[in-house]
């Protein structure tokens, strides 16, 4: 068995509140793999390094969960992207499918901490980070 770096964490979000969830949901979220330096950041050097073992898992309720990989893409206001993109089959293999973190490269993944994710059909949802733990 493969040890894995310890620099990759495990990465909890939880829907936050919201007009439709007044007290947020745990049943709505994101598990994720990725490498984060001592401040909490993605580090874009170490994803490149193990980007095979960083993960997505979305589960949303009343819905099977998605399973893809945490990819970084080119453009955005910052010059890349950070973004979920599944491992589903689909025709076109389109990456505005993919659910865009806003701003994930500028923000800390600490407890407590929110974060925005552009879903496909390009609605934001808000999320606080609820849990960072190794990876195992």
């Amino acid at each position: 068995m493969t040890k894995l770096p310890q620099d990759l964490k495990r990465i909890r979000l939880n829907l936050a509140r919201s007009k439709d969830h007044p007290e947020g949901s745990a049943r709505h979220g994101y598990e994720f793999v990725a490498p984060l330096d001592d401040t909490g950041h993605i580090d874009t050097t170490l994803w490149k390094k193990h980007r095979e073992h960083c993960r997505v898992r979305r589960f949303w309720a009343g819905e099977p969960d998605q399973i893809g990989h945490v990819v970084h893409r080119p453009g955005g206001k910052s010059g890349s992207t950070w973004a979920f993109h599944y491992d589903i089959v689909d025709a076109d293999n389109d990456p505005d499918d993919d659910e865009a973190g806003y701003r994930f490269g500028a923000h800390a993944f600490v407890p407590g901490e929110y974060v925005s994710i552009r879903d496909e059909d390009g609605e934001l949802h808000t999320f606080i980070v609820v849990s960072v733990g190794p990876v195992g």
